[in-house]
């Protein structure tokens, strides 16, 4: 089937095949650009969700600071048990927060590298498909 697309493309004229060649191109680098957005937008939504468990660890981690704060004033100003308990709920915020830090860490990993690497592949290969064709007109 090869052969036989060779014979056909030899009876056409170079600006034919030239325009052959154009419009191949165009539509190659548009269904290119297509792959990269489809990937992109998958790295970006796992890198999307890292970023907002990096968000919930700000929460916390304020709320942990707030916390604190409480237990620090009650217990200077009434050295009472309530701060204990304010202690204990600044611990919990705490522990909540390095959790979601550690885990917005690790999906924000998994989404490297940005780079589009399977689009990369294919441009390449499509690179390698023009040089062929070219040299086969020139022929």
């Amino acid at each position: 089937m090869a052969d036989h697309r060779v014979n056909d493309l030899k009876d056409e004229s170079i600006p034919d095949l030239l325009r052959q060649l154009a419009t191949e191109t165009t539509t190659l680098v548009r269904q290119e650009v297509d792959l990269a957005k489809a990937e992109l937008g998958e790295k970006v939504r796992i890198a999307g969700a890292g970023a907002g468990m990096f968000g919930a660890a700000a929460v916390f981690g304020l709320g942990a600071s707030g916390a604190l704060t409480a237990a620090v004033i009650a217990a200077i100003a009434l050295a009472l048990p309530v701060w204990a308990a304010a202690l204990i709920v600044a611990v919990v915020y705490g522990i909540v927060a390095l959790t979601a830090a550690q885990t917005g860490r690790h999906k924000i990993a998994r989404a490297a590298p940005v780079v589009p690497q399977q689009t990369a592949h294919t441009v390449k290969d499509d690179i390698e498909w023009v040089k062929t064709r070219a040299q086969s007109g020139r022929r």
